[in-house]
């Protein structure tokens, strides 16, 4: 037995629904899930179903022949008239009819004979296709006065009726595919995590202005659109780090060595060609000399990327199980959340996941009794001339993510564990905003968190008493900071890349 999913189109009659559920009973279909919300679209219904293979298709051709079962995502024409009837008995019913055999469908009308304009009906109307639009204005016009207030072929302006419809093509152009059939499953998925806010009190219609704005903002920030934070920092005589905050997802930190580069995550597949003309400007030959990749951990916008370089790439056990099953929340007690799940798949598409391919992936083994603070020392590794404890967290933000900690400089790259949020432009907060919303924490264990958090700041405290040096906070996400005092402050120069501009330095450190 298997799980499936569809989308439907009900109309709207006594019975209908009932109709479609007697044809998923009939071919012994389970139904696991069912959603339908008038209010969002008086007609589309998504059904999950339990049944054998044959069974699903049994199920599938009995909705398809009622004319249920949507198969494709169409567009829609919007036409909005005036047009005047002659006062008759029939002459309205006339019209209907011209606009029933184009295939449209009216959703408003208004006439009042007694109002100011007693000739005139007020009617806005859907057609399927734009072509088949023209065609019924074109025969409406030869046959009525009418006064064209709206035609727009693009369903930009089309009311709630087609609602789901209109998400769709969004969505089409934010993962830019033609398949409808995978765009519907796509859709089912995530009307699923709407029905899920939604029973958590969320408006779900914006449910779906969050899963739209996470893309959008993706697709603005890229090309003509990119831009990055880049802070350069002297590590020690053998290392200059490149910290680099892209505009949406984590930082990518590249090391420049006397041997080359070495990079701590990848930001997000989708900025990859963006970050390379980055490197280009800054005079990084990165391609020709990177040598190591290292995996915090296994979110899309920390190594989502990783599978354009052909360099091994280290990272946790647990990392190389969220790459493969691609459930950011794998190993948690989240893991069987749909918010998770669909999250992942959502971001998944929006950035172009690309990970490191498995040919390249080198395993960090757990096993040691050795701990810093509350984190498991699971090895140790070199960067230049730079020694590093590689540290296993709790799994508080994700199951499998590491830390790399340099005792003798007081250098911390906590990952998502600790950022300082205040570094963040109104932008990124904002980008950032709609993880939390969407999947109610960016944690996939707030406790847990929290203790990584204390215990991060504890270390750095730590270091700080016992060195009398400010420990320097490398986050997952935000501006490098110094931990002064429990309170994270930026530190050295940030520099401003845009690709027309190429590196904005502050004047007064230019």
């Amino acid at each position: 037995m298997n799980r499936y999913a569809f989308v439907t189109t009900i109309p709207i009659r006594t019975g209908a629904l009932q109709r479609g559920v007697a044809i998923i009973t009939e071919h012994n279909g389970n139904i696991n899930r069912v959603h339908f919300d008038r209010g969002i679209d008086p007609h589309t219904t998504f059904f999950e179903v339990t049944a054998t293979p044959e069974e699903y298709e049994s199920i599938r051709q009995g909705l398809a022949e009622i004319g249920y079962l949507q198969t494709s995502l169409e567009t829609f024409a919007s036409l909005k008239i005036h047009i005047h009837l002659p006062h008759e008995s029939g002459a309205l019913n006339e019209f209907l009819t011209m606009t029933t055999g184009a295939g449209a469908q009216i959703t408003s009308i208004t006439f009042d004979d007694a109002g100011i304009h007693p000739d005139r009906v007020t009617i806005s109307m859907s057609v399927r296709e734009s072509g088949p639009a023209e065609e019924l204005l074109d025969a409406l016009k030869s046959r009525y006065p009418i006064e064209v207030l709206e035609f727009d072929s693009t369903g930009e302006s089309l009311d709630d009726t087609v609602f789901y419809l209109r998400f769709a093509q969004n969505m089409r152009t934010l993962i830019d595919t033609k398949d409808d059939d995978f765009l519907l499953r796509f859709l089912g998925e995530i009307n699923h995590i709407a029905q899920d806010l939604t029973a958590r009190g969320e408006d779900p219609k914006t449910v779906f202005q969050n899963v739209l704005g996470a893309g959008e903002y993706i697709a603005a920030t890229c090309g003509e659109g990119f831009y990055a934070d880049v802070q350069i920092l002297t590590l020690s005589e053998e290392v200059t780090l490149y910290a680099i905050q892209l505009p949406g997802g984590g930082n990518i930190y590249l090391f420049r060595t006397l041997d080359g580069f070495e990079m701590l995550d990848t930001g997000y597949a989708v900025y990859h060609r963006d970050v390379m003309q980055l490197f280009a400007a800054y005079g990084l030959p990165v391609a020709e000399g990177l040598t190591r990749i290292i995996i915090s951990h296994g979110d899309a916008d920390h190594c989502g990327a990783g599978g354009f370089f052909d360099v091994p790439a280290l990272m946790h056990p647990a990392t190389r199980e969220i790459i493969r099953t691609g459930n950011r929340a794998w190993g948690s007690r989240s893991e069987n959340l749909v918010l998770e799940e669909v999250y992942t798949t959502m971001i998944a598409h929006y950035s172009r996941w690309n990970p490191p391919a498995e040919k390249n992936i080198r395993l960090i083994r757990p096993g040691t009794e050795e701990k810093r603070s509350i984190f498991p020392v699971v090895c140790r590794l070199a960067i230049g001339d730079l020694s590093f404890e590689v540290l296993e967290t709790p799994g508080g933000h994700q199951v499998g993510e590491l830390v790399l900690y340099c005792p003798e400089k007081g250098y911390l790259f906590t990952a998502d564990s600790l950022i300082n949020f205040a570094s963040l432009t109104e932008e990124r907060r904002r980008y950032n905003s709609y993880a939390d919303y969407l999947v109610t924490s960016v944690n996939v264990d707030s406790e847990l968190a929290r203790a990584e958090r204390h215990a991060l700041s504890g270390l750095a405290q730590e270091f700080t008493e016992e060195t009398h040096r400010t420990c320097t906070i490398f986050g997952g996400h935000g501006a490098v900071s110094e931990y002064q005092d429990g309170r994270l402050v930026v530190t050295g120069t940030i520099e401003h890349y845009t690709h027309a501009g190429g590196r904005e330095i502050p004047e007064e450190t230019a």
